[in-house]
């Protein structure tokens, strides 16, 4: 419990509960207000309207792992970017799980894709960081390594990015990039993967970041 000026405290259950109702609030509240096609970056659809009132309100800021997975699964999958990339941009971190690399350390088309869909976002929302997550080496280059290079040749600037190189699998990718998301005090995640992957992928970064924050995904075309 902490203690705030004027004798009021909160608990750690009541602080996550607050976050929650305050994000949905953000997210009600600024499509009122005026976020139209014009200005706005998001694809404000009902699909991610409904995916970003669940990311907070629906189960899944819980530190509760039955209430993530139910959370999670009444989310609907899309190629769509998130609410909370428009919301608070530079708070938001965008995160692309890596995949196997060929031999000699090049990129299968499932990554390319995912790098794709990550571009997509890193274009849109210049202020937002981006994380390369994914160890596993392959003639010395890690996925992480290889997605960075791969990111600055199409025009991303080096210093938003950063590589995630000891991951060697999902749950390894959620632990290792919530300690450098804590590390630098971030306000939301975007996980970006594959179609057959991004569920299993926010379970895990729901359950590592335990409520701390709101995680959406993106799918990407493949």
């Amino acid at each position: 419990m902490k203690d705030r000026p004027g004798g009021y405290s909160m608990t750690a259950g009541s602080c996550s509960t607050f976050r929650r109702a305050a994000f949905a609030s953000l997210i009600t509240g600024g499509l009122t207000l005026g976020h139209s096609t014009a200005v706005a970056h998001a694809d404000i659809t009902p699909i991610t309207l409904g995916n970003g009132i669940i990311s907070t309100v629906g189960g899944c800021l819980f530190p509760d792992l039955p209430a993530i997975i139910w959370c999670t699964q009444q989310e609907v999958l899309t190629q769509h970017a998130p609410l909370m990339l428009d919301l608070n941009p530079v708070g938001t971190a965008i995160v692309v799980l890596g995949a196997g690399l060929y031999d000699d350390g090049t990129i299968r088309p499932v990554l390319r894709e995912r790098l794709d869909a990550a571009l997509t976002l890193a274009q849109r929302y210049p202020s937002s960081q981006i994380i390369t997550s994914g160890g596993v080496p392959r003639s010395g280059i890690t996925e992480a390594r290889a997605m960075s290079t791969w990111l600055i040749a199409n025009d991303i600037a080096p210093w938003r990015i950063t590589e995630e190189n000891a991951s060697r699998s999902t749950v390894e990718n959620a632990r290792n990039t919530a300690a450098i998301l804590a590390e630098r005090g971030a306000q939301g995640v975007v996980i970006v993967s594959s179609p057959n992957h991004v569920e299993r992928a926010l379970i895990d970064f729901r359950k590592a970041i335990s409520g701390r924050f709101p995680v959406s995904g993106v799918v990407s075309a493949g």
